[in-house]
């Protein structure tokens, strides 16, 4: 199939997937929409709950395989928009429209990719593409959990805005709760113990902290306090203050790491972590698949947004059309010509490895 049809499918499909509702764990149309394209390019899939799953035709056991994903999810529209978020339109060259940029064009450019290369004999890789659910979320019915149903993979592509440039690696994140705790009373009488005064220490503490390792690719750990409830009315002096803390983790910690020391070192009562499966991820500069996109001119960075990667445990690269800048912004948009050259990049890129 020519590159042009392919772009103009991709194009269609993804005004189609904006004018369709899929917040997360609610994708159920746009993962019909997903359907009809492999039926219609006469592509056998397989369906877990909101994930659509595809192997290349010929594919072979013994062959290296390479994971081509991207997530048809969205976030929900904030109250800043001016134009309709699940109205696809164009103009000045842009298409406007909730998930346009985050992450519908790349995923159409895969999907447009991947039925380029499926009926191809002799391929260096396996493919295999999953078009995901619940990664906006980080929800239990995305990308996470297909890893052990489809083939196991040695490396992938995770479409995400990049300019399409090449993210060669990506930082984790913990979540942490925390406490602050002191003497509740009432506001009339003395109270040296105050939750409220107490937490000025502690955020100062959070404000200034330095973590030591800092990484080539991906810079410094970055700490922040995003989250602070206390009290109920307005004469009480309440028992604690609660924070809620984003730490974005360089690939010089683990995940494990991170929580330890900030259990042993930060000034909280109690600091407990949500998770640690969110861990940094990154590909070899030397992989081929690096060394292709260098080659094309694509430059390398490493990305401080959280993507499907992080539950990925064989090497990954973050490529896609559109800027991640853009992401969960008012009136989100991707530009035609970045899905184009999305398509031919991802196509020209495969092509010289395989």
């Amino acid at each position: 199939m020519k590159h042009q049809d392919l772009k103009k499918e991709a194009l269609e499909l993804l005004k189609k997937m904006i004018e369709t509702q899929s917040f997360s764990s609610e994708e159920e149309g746009t993962a019909l929409l997903i359907e009809s394209w492999f039926n219609n390019h006469k592509i056998p899939f397989k369906r877990d709950h909101h994930n659509i799953w595809a192997t290349n035709k010929y594919f072979e056991k013994g062959k290296p395989t390479l994971l081509l994903n991207s997530h048809h999810d969205t976030v929900q529209p904030n109250k800043a928009y001016t134009k309709d978020p699940f109205k696809a339109v164009v103009e000045d060259g842009k298409l406007y429209g909730l998930g346009s940029n985050d992450a519908g064009g790349c995923l159409v450019s895969l999907i447009a990719t991947f039925t380029h290369f499926y009926n191809q004999k002799d391929l260096k890789y396996n493919l295999v593409i999953v078009a995901s659910a619940e990664e906006e979320s980080s929800g239990p019915n995305g990308l996470n959990s297909m890893l052990d149903i489809i083939p196991h993979t040695d490396v992938a592509i995770v479409g995400e805005p990049t300019l399409m440039n090449l993210a060669v690696a990506e930082k984790g994140l913990v979540v942490f709760d925390a406490k602050i705790k002191g003497t509740p009373g009432h506001a009339a009488h003395p109270n040296d113990n105050n939750s409220i005064y107490n937490s000025i220490e502690v955020l100062k503490w959070f404000q200034d902290f330095k973590f030591d390792k800092s990484s080539e690719t991906l810079g410094d750990v970055k700490m922040t306090v995003t989250q602070i409830k206390a009290g109920v009315q307005h004469n009480a002096v309440p028992s604690e203050v609660e924070l809620v803390i984003d730490v974005r983790v360089n690939d010089k910690y683990s995940n494990q790491e991170i929580a330890e020391m900030l259990k042993e070192q930060s000034p909280c009562d109690e600091i407990i972590a949500r998770g640690l499966r969110l861990n940094s991820s990154s590909i070899p500069v030397e992989h081929e698949l690096v060394q292709a996109g260098i080659a094309m001119g694509r430059t390398t960075y490493g990305s401080p947004t959280l993507s499907d990667q992080a539950c990925l445990s064989c090497p990954s690269l973050k490529l896609g059309p559109g800027d991640s800048t853009r992401s969960h912004s008012a009136d989100e948009f991707i530009y035609l010509e970045e899905i184009e050259e999305g398509i031919d990049i991802y196509i020209n890129l495969l092509t010289s490895i395989f």
